[in-house]
């Protein structure tokens, strides 16, 4: 049997069948498609058709929105128009008013012409006077009762305004003064320094006097270790080198390490932080009197004056002070608060420059605080406050009576201790005149004063000349109670590093 043509029926028929599949697969596939599409166009009718309603919403809004300005509108033009009519009629109502007026006053000084002719010609026949001499008289003794009532009338209100002005004058010194808290006293030449323990004097102290003997002579301090408890007391006139020995030997109590070494590292430390110090005392100062936005400069200024004194007073608690007297007159007063407390604030600030410029301290000041942006009411006030130019703003009459009662207030300054810092500093002067004198420092009360020589250009055996030529130019150029022991130090160091 030959099976070739029934195999190729056979496979006519799988590939008859396999078309046929195909064909139903793609029917099915076209049906799917066609359905999804009707879908997407029924979706697309549905949203077209919302935002066709949507679209018609606000056509109507429109559409009513029109129609209301269009109302709004014909409202509006009624209204001018009414309100032109009345004001045509105001117009006209007053016009008419005027000639009435007119009329009115003309009539009414044609009578009082006629009656004052009638009542004049009256009066002289009476008098025996005429218009003119009686007018004569009777303004001279109208002016001399106005004069007298006048005087009269100044004199009580001048003494009236001077009791009311002394009376609130008081009150407003009286209620600033009240309101400033501060202390009445300060350390003048010593400063107290709390101890941990009683222990540490010992370390303080060191081994035979060594710690005590290295820290005075880097500092220029006394420390003087009695029986206070828990403290010592830093003696020194100079209140810079009581500050860095302060900071030292607070630093040095806190590390628990005290010796040579560390002491002299503390101290590098410690001057070398001054400029941080000037910072932090300057922003304090202004934060407490209420200061802000001062230019960095001026701040830097203001803490320079933490150590500077005027008859006892601290120059920087005494700024502080003024402001705030100064910022309570000034709101009892109604004058520009701020403005005065700024001034005040820094109406001393040039005594940090007189030093090291030519000029009064309140020029220096003033021009430092016009440099540095200040308003001229400000610089004014700063220039002003010794009258050495005129003050131009209430604010500036403030700050003076501010200044002052900050200086004249109880326990406020001493005139003692400047004198005795100027014999301190023209002693110290005086030693550094010599040749070869690298550093003095008076000590103990001006007592005692240590000299410091370079060792390359002083040799140990011209120490006791050196010594008894200082001695010798202090008694002459310098007036001093009780006597001044005048040691000379020479000191030769050398270092080297091992690798």
């Amino acid at each position: 049997m030959n099976w070739a043509p029934m195999l190729t029926i056979i496979g006519l028929l799988g590939a008859c069948l396999v078309a046929l599949l195909l064909v139903q697969l793609a029917r099915r596939e076209a049906d799917e498609v066609r359905h999804r599409a009707a879908d997407d166009v029924a979706t697309l009718k549905e949203e077209a058709r919302a935002k066709l309603a949507i679209a018609e919403r606000r056509e109507q809004r429109l559409a009513e929105r029109e129609q209301s300005l269009a109302q709004d509108r014909a409202e509006l033009e009624s209204l001018e128009r009414r309100t032109r009519e009345r004001a045509e009629a105001l117009v006209s109502a007053e016009r008419t008013a005027g000639r009435l007026v007119a009329d009115a006053e003309q009539t009414a000084a044609r009578t009082l012409a006629k009656a004052e002719r009638a009542a004049v010609a009256e009066l002289e026949s009476a008098a025996g006077l005429s218009a003119d001499e009686a007018r004569v008289q009777l303004v001279e003794r109208m002016t001399e009762q106005a004069r007298n009532d006048a005087a009269a009338q100044v004199r009580r209100a001048d003494a009236q305004a001077r009791r009311t002005a002394e009376a609130r004058a008081r009150r407003i010194v009286a209620s600033a003064v009240q309101r400033l808290a501060v202390p009445t006293s300060s350390q003048s030449a010593i400063t107290v320094v709390p101890l941990p323990s009683d222990e540490m004097k010992g370390r303080i102290i060191g081994k035979e006097g060594r710690n005590i003997r290295s820290f005075e002579s880097l500092t220029g301090v006394n420390v003087l270790v009695d029986e206070t408890p828990d403290a010592v007391v830093l003696s020194c006139f100079d209140p810079e080198r009581r500050e860095i020995a302060q900071v030292a030997l607070e630093a040095l109590m806190a590390d628990g390490r005290i010796q040579p070494q560390r002491i002299e590292a503390a101290y590098q430390d410690a001057v070398a932080a001054v400029d941080e110090r000037t910072e932090a005392a300057g922003g304090d100062a202004a934060e407490r009197a209420g200061v802000r936005g001062l230019h960095p400069e001026l701040v830097h200024t203001l803490g320079r004056l933490r150590l500077r004194t005027s008859y006892g007073q601290n120059v920087l608690q005494h700024l502080v002070e003024t402001a705030i007297v100064a910022g309570v007159i000034a709101a009892e007063v109604g004058a520009d608060v701020e403005v005065t407390k700024r001034a005040a604030l820094l109406h001393d600030i040039g005594k940090a420059l007189t030093a090291e410029q030519p000029g009064t301290h309140a020029a220096l000041g003033a021009e430092l605080a016009r440099r540095c942006g200040e308003s001229a009411a400000v610089v004014n006030a700063i220039a002003a406050h010794h009258d050495e130019v005129p003050m131009d703003t209430v604010e500036a009459v403030l700050v003076q009576a501010s200044d002052a009662i900050s200086a004249a207030r109880p326990g406020a300054r001493r005139e003692e201790l400047d004198q005795y810092v100027e014999r301190m500093d023209k002693l110290e002067s005086i030693v550094a005149e010599h040749p070869g004198v690298r550093r003095a420092l008076a000590m103990s009360a001006g007592h005692e004063v240590r000299v410091v020589v370079e060792p390359t250009e002083v040799d140990d055996t011209a120490l006791p000349g050196l010594a008894t030529a200082i001695a010798r130019h202090i008694e002459q150029d310098l007036t001093y109670p009780g006597e001044i022991k005048v040691t000379v130090v020479r000191e030769l160091r050398a270092s080297a590093t091992a690798g």
